[in-house]
């Protein structure tokens, strides 16, 4: 995409470093930084994920809507569990606690959208050995929100797998697995509540959990496009009963047009070319996405070196904590 003179170069590859820094990760999105007094500093890049696989372009702003965003969500969930946030001290970048991760997804549908309704779409009747109804039409809710976790893979695709086969292996203790889901269920109920009162309907997502000191902590992003779907309340039921497609908030309308374009992710198979128009577009989606769902005005950083930006202002924040 051709940039203008006054917007700010996107985060794709760079390798920032900061003072006192003993580690570094970089993930399909975040590049993860582990501080010498056992912090660690998120930095939420321009990347772009589909199928597990990083997209060759960056998405300008992206990681400052997901950033922003998640922190936003983080501190309005913070009193039904504790989270590993403390503070976002850059537009892209978010510090708080390490934990111990478990190497699990907690996802929650409320409907029956994406990967539920391809497996349902496929004949398939049991989805991370919860039993779905029979005579669903796509997008429909569940009479109960369903959890269907999946494996936490270091690297490649993560796997669907149910709770019986994560007691059964032994991923966590049954006790820690159970106030995974009693906190689960919790969390996608005030997302749901917050999502309506915007005029949404969040329907499905996913939280990671670590342990902090012994204790269960809610890690990574929440309720974003990244790790959510949304769709709009107003004439939902109407379209439901025409047949009609249901618009979407969230990051599936990229995976809607890989597929469209033959990629899924499998040994093979070549991502479509991204646009500059494409580029846009999706950038202009988060965006829109970012302001939608929290209420709040979208303020494009003014600084055109995002790296300088983000080390200058890190490198006050750690003096200053």
């Amino acid at each position: 995409m051709m940039l203008s003179s006054s917007t700010p170069s996107p985060l794709f590859d760079q390798r920032i470093q900061f003072e006192g820094e003993t580690d570094f990760y970089r993930g399909k999105v975040r590049d993860v930084h582990s501080l010498h007094d056992g912090r660690l500093l998120m930095v939420a890049s321009d990347r772009i994920s589909a199928f597990d696989v990083v997209l060759p372009k960056p998405i300008p702003f992206k990681g400052q809507v997901l950033n922003q965003l998640a922190a936003y969500m983080l501190r309005s969930v913070s009193d039904i569990v504790p989270t590993w946030f403390e503070d976002d001290p850059d537009p892209n970048v978010a510090v708080g606690k390490r934990c111990e991760p478990i190497r699990l997804e907690m996802v929650i549908r409320g409907h029956l959208t994406g990967h539920a309704w391809r497996t349902y779409d496929a004949g398939l009747r049991v989805l991370c050995g919860v039993n779905l109804p029979e005579g669903m039409k796509e997008h429909e809710a569940f009479p109960t929100p369903i959890i269907t976790p999946a494996t936490k893979a270091e690297e490649g695709h993560d796997e669907d797998i149910s709770a019986e086969e994560i007691l059964s292996q032994q991923w966590v203790p049954e006790p820690l697995y159970r106030e995974m889901e009693r906190v689960t269920r919790a969390l996608f109920a005030r997302g749901q509540k917050m999502a309506e009162s915007r005029g949404l309907i969040l329907v499905d997502t996913k939280y990671e959990f670590g342990l902090y000191e012994g204790e269960l902590m809610l890690m990574d992003e929440v309720h974003t496009p990244d790790s959510s779907r949304y769709f709009h309340l107003d004439g939902f039921e109407a379209r439901q009963a025409a047949g009609d497609p249901q618009p979407q908030l969230s990051k599936e309308f990229v995976r809607e047009w890989l597929i469209e374009g033959g990629f899924m992710g499998k040994e093979g198979q070549v991502i479509p070319e991204m646009t500059e128009e494409f580029v846009q577009m999706v950038s202009d989606r988060y965006i829109s996405l970012f302001e939608r769902v929290s209420g709040q005005n979208f303020e494009k950083s003014g600084e055109t070196d995002t790296v300088m930006r983000i080390q200058k202002n890190i490198e006050s924040w750690l003096l200053a904590h």
